[in-house]
């Protein structure tokens, strides 16, 4: 969890976050049989929101950020019988509709990202060596793709504290796109954030 700053104007707001993430990766057919060997990778995510009011009950939130994250598989597992780590650096920008339910709020929309770089890292053994190599992307066997494409959901609440309000945001992303070309992953995060934010005296002496 982080906190963030943001703040308002009328019905919109502009938000500066640094969050917390707990990412892994999805397997297609394989995600069964790795299962017990998958291990939460925990990353972060810094950005920028903005809250766009259609109505006092819908806003669209378009957001921008880079983001760190990956997975982590357990030694002996099926794909790289080592432990390995795949870390991931990227840059997001989900597209989200936002349902106000008086202090509740629901978020849903579409995101895409593009992965600048990342790196794969196996644990050594007894009978082998560690290493720590820079992923390659392209579309050959072995490579990651540069492109992510899903969705993301999640729920929302305003807690008013005089004139500052706080935002607990919990969300869920969803990954539509196999990140890599020999073996299917798709990227799977939780982000849970905590915004401060404050409106500007004149808005707020309006609201009483």
């Amino acid at each position: 969890m982080a906190i963030s700053t943001a703040t308002f104007a009328q019905e919109n707001r502009f938000s500066i976050s640094f969050n917390s993430l707990t990412t892994n990766f999805n397997y297609g057919s394989l995600n069964k049989e790795l299962k017990s060997h998958k291990k939460d990778f925990k990353g972060l995510q810094i950005g920028a929101s903005y809250q766009a009011a259609i109505n006092p009950h819908f806003s669209l939130v378009p957001e921008l950020y880079f983001a760190m994250k990956g997975g982590i598989l357990k030694e002996n597992n099926g794909l790289t019988n080592n432990r390995s780590t795949i870390r991931l650096y990227s840059v997001e920008m989900p597209v989200l509709a936002r349902l106000h339910l008086h202090r509740f709020y629901l978020n849903a929309g579409p995101y895409a990202a593009y992965t600048l770089g990342g790196r794969l890292k196996l644990e050594g053994t007894e009978e082998t060596p560690g290493s720590s190599t820079k992923l390659s992307f392209g579309t050959s066997p072995g490579e990651f793709k540069r492109w992510d494409a899903g969705v993301q959901a999640g729920v929302g609440y305003n807690f008013k504290v005089k004139s500052t309000h706080l935002t607990l945001d919990a969300r869920y992303g969803y990954g539509f796109v196999t990140i890599s070309n020999d073996v299917k992953r798709y990227n799977r995060l939780l982000a849970i954030s905590l915004v401060v934010s404050k409106r500007p005296r004149n808005q707020t002496e309006k609201k009483g």
